[in-house]
């Protein structure tokens, strides 16, 4: 589970981004107090940084250029200050990324998948997650049992990394439909159910049967261990 630390002064929109990629099943945490935004960023240890620019005491570029001085960690800033001179203010602070107010929670949700993507899924091999006895290989994009290997589509390895990664809790059709719009191309309610039920069909070919569970209303639930 990936850490974001969130440094934004507009309650509103803290708590609606703060709530939005933890149903993403990511760690969020807001600062709280804007003069100690390091101590918060010390003690979180996180592993990308959300960063708004107008902030009391200091200002975010203050706080990007503290965080390059101890960490490397992928910085994407949000401001309604997008003109030119900001954008490249801001990448020459040490700044990954740079998103404009207002801004659409699918496209914030894209952006902090790639870069988390870029910066550590791709420079090191990933954890293989388990599943009744097998492992869906996350740097294959195949889930293995015993001798038998299911070859799984993109949308189909997404949509089973995500409930491995959210196991025994539930995660909405929304969230489904967003990581797989996110990495390949628009999703709608009809496809992701096609895709659910194939998936289901190949892991009962392996014998696991009941593993994708449907709570009507809410999404779908992985509960095995």
């Amino acid at each position: 589970m990936y850490r974001i630390f969130l440094v934004e002064d507009d309650p509103i929109i803290a708590e609606t981004v703060q709530r939005h990629l933890m149903s993403w099943g990511w760690q969020v945490k807001a600062a709280e107090d804007y003069a100690s935004v390091m101590e918060d960023f010390i003690a979180f240890d996180p592993q990308l940084v959300l960063l708004d620019i107008g902030l009391p005491v200091y200002n975010g570029y203050h706080w990007c250029g503290e965080i390059r001085k101890v960490s490397r960690v992928p910085v994407i800033f949000l401001s309604s200050a997008s003109d030119n001179m900001n954008v490249v203010l801001a990448m020459h602070m040490g700044g990954d990324d740079f998103i404009s107010k207002p801004f659409d929670l699918a496209v914030l949700t894209a952006k902090v998948q790639a870069l988390l993507r870029r910066t550590y899924e791709f420079s090191r091999e990933q954890p293989d997650l388990s599943l009744g006895g097998g492992v869906l290989r996350l740097n294959e994009g195949v889930f293995v049992k015993g001798d038998t290997r299911l070859e799984l589509t993109r949308n189909e390895f997404r949509i089973l990394e995500m409930l491995l990664e959210n196991r025994g809790r539930i995660v909405s059709r929304d969230a489904l439909m967003e990581r797989l719009w996110s990495t390949d191309s628009f999703v709608d309610e009809n496809t992701l159910s096609v895709n659910v039920n194939r998936l289901r069909k190949k892991l009962e070919s392996v014998g696991l049967t009941d593993t994708i569970r449907t709570r009507k209303g809410e999404g779908y639930l992985i509960e095995s261990p």
